[in-house]
């Protein structure tokens, strides 16, 4: 026992005498021009073969053994470095390469040091001929122009490893090893998601038309929890084909500066660091860097000829490392260009690849999206082409799109789009599907995204679901706790032919609501009745709470995320209504609706109906009775938006909305009490500042040309909740003002952080400005004012008004991007603060993911 004891205490001598003589070396390399930490950069100790390469995000940490003291540093397209190492020690080291010969032209550049000046700038000089011809070689400049487009769109589980389980036992998931891939530059993926989809797109200049006919669409992977169309449409607005000769770039719903832009050389610093052969043509390597790395620009290289054509040959883009952008720790896009016999510029590849991580310790997911263009031609189509400009929809998708055998994807996939394993991600999700524990909270997933309860295993099949789920509970100060059943049919059930309804019980009011929906589509439906383009005609049975002043634009009624509210909703009567409603929608952006309406609303202790008679005496009546017809007009070009069940969620507000609508009755036609003519228009738009954030703005305006009680009348839409709600005012009670005609107002400037990036410390939070102001000028003509003692009209409940000679205004003063998802407002009410019962002030709130 004491010989062992000896041993072992000599041997963990050894071990020690031979860790104190090692030397640690870790830190980072990055580019001195940019500040891009670059991956995969060798380092070796000079003389030796002991070294380490950088990973993917240009970090590096390795031990050896006391022996060398210089260490090199060498990358593709960088002057190799020397660095002392100081033996026996921990080295923390920040390396910073040059790119090759960063002298041109009798300029000299000294990254971190050197003090930029636009003026007598030769590399100013030069981006500046480049965009001043940037439209010249545009392709869309021909009458026709058309081209096959590949693409490609992965999402996978980054750097992934699998873990072996202790003493060797087997795990539910040991499978997944075998569907690993590996990118070119060493790093292992584990993909979740594949889209591929081939196309060919036909351009016209005039009269100006863009078609997509798709030829072939597959997609799998754990996205299907969400609506296919839906989700491609939000992926097309995220990963937008990147058009350097712009001023502004689209990208992850965001705008970012293209360094060709108008306003470049005020935005970005520009380099002219090498010459170098690119496809046998001398280029110019323009580097250029944002003055302020937090805001929306790139980093990167321009590779322009050295001709009188300034030609782009090639762009390599990246995000800077300290950019005010949510879960975005990596970007690079490459574009190669090539340039026609007439000197026209086409784009041959467009590749953007993206690490994702929600923070710095997880190693995220891994994106790519890889867009390969070919025969490209500026013929006019022939006869067996031109048909496509004659078809409607911006999107032709061929009946055998998604039904394409593999030999299909096979002939027609790109060489640089074929992995290296086989595997599919269709096979890894069968796999998946077959464990319960995946297969459960899939389920669930599917749930809380849709909202409704399948009632079949296999989603495709299911003829009817349960939902929408977030409206089972809820409560309001008339209802009590609110119970609701509801449900639908679907595509599998009927693709032209619908059902929809609910049931629901105040246990406060004891009432049965109820409301039943039966719709035929002249279109068939792929996945929900709402979907776009409608062509539909419709029947509406329902009784219901009506809560007036609270017009719910983009949630329903009883929500339950609504119950929590800062006062009583006690503003409400009860609404029996009919409805037979005609919609259409064109692919333009232009729909219209027609709708037939009859309802009978009944007051309440809340809402009474003190009419007054022709002799000034008050009678109560229960309720009155209206029939109507109303025409609705809309225009929303080029609008984009994720389809739910029952709902379109924007995701951009780029597209200039145009509203109208007019509602109509007739004095006892078909039981109305009164003649009623009101009308509607609304304006909105997304105005975007380049560098200097964007503005949402909705403006409206309306009247009613007739006398009528003031449920007819116009009652601004209050927000009760502690929530934000665009077109709702914040600190207004339900019914406080009541109008006949009225302009209103609603204007967000969101800032992006170009106030709060400049401030040390805070700058690390990367919180985002919200400035908000909204307003109301209304006005209560004296044919609709009770005051005036007009018989046939209701006396107004008590705390409602009319609008003086001023308007109802709140300004707020918001942050975003909290935890990269929350929003805090704090909202002024800034007049007609003597109401009682009103709140002045207060903090409101909501959640929104952004980039």
């Amino acid at each position: 026992m004491g010989k062992k004891f000896v041993f072992l205490l000599i041997s963990l001598i050894s071990v020690w005498m031979a860790n104190a003589q090692n030397t640690t070396i870790k830190g980072i390399v990055t580019d001195s021009i940019t500040g891009e930490a670059l991956p995969y950069v060798s380092l070796i100790f000079k003389g030796t073969t002991l070294g380490t390469a950088t990973d993917g995000d240009g970090c590096f940490s390795f031990s050896a053994p006391a022996t060398g003291r210089i260490l090199q540093v060498s990358y593709l397209g960088y002057d190799t470095k020397e660095v002392k190492i100081i033996q026996g020690k921990t080295n923390d080291l920040k390396i910073q390469l040059a790119p090759n010969g960063i002298t041109l032209n009798e300029v000299v550049i000294k990254p971190k040091k050197e003090k930029y000046s636009k003026k007598e700038n030769p590399a100013v000089e030069f981006v500046k001929q480049v965009i001043a011809l940037r439209e010249r070689n545009n392709p869309r400049n021909h009458d026709y122009f058309q081209y096959d487009q590949y693409e490609k769109m992965i999402f996978a589980m980054n750097d992934y490893q699998p873990k072996p389980k202790k003493n060797g036992k087997t795990g539910k998931f040991d499978f997944l090893v075998d569907f690993i891939d590996t990118l070119d530059i060493g790093t292992t993926i584990l993909p979740v998601s594949e889209k591929e989809k081939v196309e060919t797109v036909y351009y016209r200049k005039n009269p100006k038309s863009e078609k997509h006919v798709v030829k072939g669409n597959k997609s799998s992977g754990v996205d299907e929890v969400f609506s296919r169309d839906g989700i491609q449409q939000v992926l097309n607005e995220v990963f937008r084909e990147v058009d350097i000769f712009k001023n502004d770039v689209p990208l992850f719903l965001q705008r970012f500066v293209s360094p060709l832009s108008t306003i470049g050389p005020n935005y970005y610093k520009y380099y002219l660091l090498d010459t170098l052969d690119i496809n046998g043509q001398e280029c110019v390597d323009l580097g250029f860097v944002p003055f302020n790395s937090e805001t929306f620009g790139f980093t990167g290289h321009l590779y322009v000829t050295l001709d009188s054509t300034f030609f782009v040959q090639k762009a390599i883009l990246n995000v800077p490392k300290d950019i005010n952008l949510n879960f975005v720790s990596r970007m690079t896009i490459e574009q190669i260009f090539e340039r026609t016999p007439e000197g026209t510029r086409v784009i041959t590849k467009d590749d953007i690849s993206v690490n994702f991580k929600l923070n710095e310790k997880t190693k995220g997911m891994y994106a790519r999206r890889l867009n390969i263009y070919s025969n490209q031609s500026f013929e006019e189509p022939d006869a067996e082409q031109a048909w496509v400009f004659k078809e409607n929809a911006p999107v032709i998708t061929l009946k055998e799109a998604y039904r394409q055998p593999e030999d299909f994807w096979a002939s027609n996939r790109p060489e640089e789009a074929v992995k290296k394993n086989p595997n599919s991600v269709k096979n890894l999700m069968a796999k998946l599907r077959s464990v319960p524990v995946f297969y459960v909270t899939e389920k669930v997933v599917t749930t809380l995204v849709s909202g409704y309860i399948d009632t079949n295993k296999d989603p495709l099949k299911s003829k009817f679901e349960f939902g929408p789920m977030n409206t089972t509970i809820s409560g309001n100060s008339i209802e009590g706790a609110r119970f609701r059943l509801g449900g639908t049919t679907t595509p599998a059930f009927n693709k032209n032919l619908f059902f929809d309804g609910y049931v629901a019980y105040g246990t406060k009011d004891e009432k049965l609501k109820y409301n039943a929906l039966v719709e035929y589509s002249f279109n068939d439906r792929k996945e929900f009745r709402k979907e776009f383009p409608m062509n539909s005609i419709r029947f509406e049975y329902m009784y219901d709470i009506n809560k007036l002043g609270q017009q719910y634009m983009y949630t329903s009624k009883d929500n339950i995320l609504l119950t929590i509210r800062r006062q009583k909703d006690t503003r409400a009567t009860y609404l029996r209504q009919a409805e037979l409603t005609y919609s259409y929608e064109h692919y333009n952006g232009l729909s219209y609706n027609a709708i037939v309406r009859n309802r009978r609303e009944y007051a309440t202790e809340y809402a009474v109906f003190d009419r007054i008679g022709t002799d000034g005496t008050i009678s109560r009546l229960g309720h009155y009775d209206m029939t109507e017809l109303e025409l609705k007009f809309r225009y929303a070009r080029n609008e984009k938006f994720y389809q739910t069940r029952n709902n379109r969620i924007p995701i951009t507000y780029d597209a200039l909305i145009f509203n109208f609508s007019h509602v109509m009755a007739k004095k006892d036609l078909l039981g109305s009490a009164y003649d009623y003519h009101r009308t509607d228009i609304g304006i909105q738009k997304r105005l975007w500042f380049s560098a200097f954030g964007y503005m949402d703005i909705i403006t409206k305006a309306g009247k009613v040309w007739t006398k009528v009680p003031y449920p007819l009348l116009i009652l601004p839409n209050a927000n009760l909740s502690y929530t934000i709600q665009p077109e709702a005012y914040t600190n207004m009670n339900a019914m406080e003002f009541i109008n006949d005609e009225y302009v209103s107002w609603d204007l967000t400037y969101y800032m992006n952080g170009n106030l709060l990036n400049r401030l040390p410390l805070i700058k690390k939070l990367k919180a985002r400005e919200v400035f908000a102001f909204r307003g109301l000028w209304g006005h209560l003509t004296d044919k609709n004012n009770p005051a005036n003692g007009k018989d046939g009209l209701y006396l107004f409940p008590y705390g409602s008004y009319t609008l003086g000679k001023a308007p109802y205004m709140e300004a707020s003063v918001g942050i975003e991007n909290i935890f990269q998802f929350l929003r805090l407002d704090y909202v002024w009410r800034l007049n007609y603060r003597d109401h009682p019962g009103i709140q002045t002030k207060g903090v409101r709130c909501t959640m929104r993911l952004s980039f």
